[in-house]
């Protein structure tokens, strides 16, 4: 790695501490002549384009205003370097702490950004090349029935029987489909006192409705790694009243709040 970042960064590492994600993913805190930075790479050689993609998405978020973690470009000006079967990308290491879920103004915060990133994400022009998906999405009522059906035996009967009653009376129309971070979480959210000093980590980056992305973050805004961090419906509130402070939900999206607040508790409680 330190001949990787001197050839194609310029920069030399005085210390390094290695961070294994999973077999295939890995990054390394290092101290170089250019700073701290962040030195994230891959093997997984099926997902080198999307990840220069993602690069190329993080470097437009942050040009229009929204805290990100800015690739930092090679000597040549990629913003993913493809070398020795590897795909690598390099970031300044960005000052911050985990979103505390105990802190009302982060959480207020941590929603308000997350509407603003909707709404720079709803019109990026590169949005096509990150759309992983193999046709148009099923109908969201379907979606939650399937769900339910594929996964009775590991709710209780209370859960489901609530969740399909809601399903029951889900309301009509059309809900607006768009690209969104899809991972927002306690994980990924760097705060600095009681701002949001960076989103991290756009690998989960996929199109579904504004509303999916805000109820599910809400119910695992306290997810850290393993630790799934169950929230309260108090931090729902607080969460959703500081999207709401950027943009309110429509009509429509209200109705669907409920439903999918249980759908996506159910899903977590499945997994656990």
């Amino acid at each position: 790695m330190a001949t990787t970042l001197d050839e194609h960064w310029g920069v030399r590492i005085h210390s390094c501490e290695r961070i294994v994600i999973s077999d295939h993913n890995a990054l390394a805190r290092v101290g170089t002549s250019s700073g701290r930075l962040l030195a994230k790479w891959s093997v997984v050689t099926g997902l080198f384009p999307r990840l220069a993609e993602i690069a190329r998405l993080t470097r437009w978020l942050d040009g229009q205003g929204l805290p990100v973690s800015l690739p930092v470009p090679a000597l040549d000006g990629r913003l993913q370097v493809e070398v020795d079967g590897a795909s690598m990308s390099l970031q300044r290491e960005i000052e911050g702490d985990l979103l505390d879920t105990a802190d009302p103004r982060q959480v207020g915060a941590a929603g308000a950004v997350l509407a603003r990133l909707q709404d720079a994400l709803a019109v990026y022009p590169g949005a096509d090349r990150l759309n992983a998906t193999s046709g148009p999405l099923a109908p969201l009522k379907t979606r939650v029935t399937d769900w339910l059906d594929a996964n009775a035996e590991h709710l209780s009967v209370k859960t489901g029987d609530a969740l399909r009653r809601l399903l029951a009376d889900a309301p009509s129309g059309e809900l607006p489909v768009q690209l969104g971070h899809h991972d927002f979480r306690s994980a990924n959210v760097l705060c600095a006192g009681t701002e949001v000093a960076a989103v991290i980590d756009f690998e989960e980056a996929r199109f579904d409705h504004r509303v999916v992305e805000l109820t599910r973050s809400a119910v695992l805004l306290g997810t850290r790694f393993h630790d799934w961090g169950l929230v309260s419906a108090q931090i729902h509130g607080e969460f959703l009243a500081g999207y709401q402070s950027v943009r309110r939900l429509t009509p429509l999206e209200v109705d669907w709040w409920d439903i999918l607040v249980r759908w996506h508790t159910g899903w977590r409680h499945s997994i656990r």
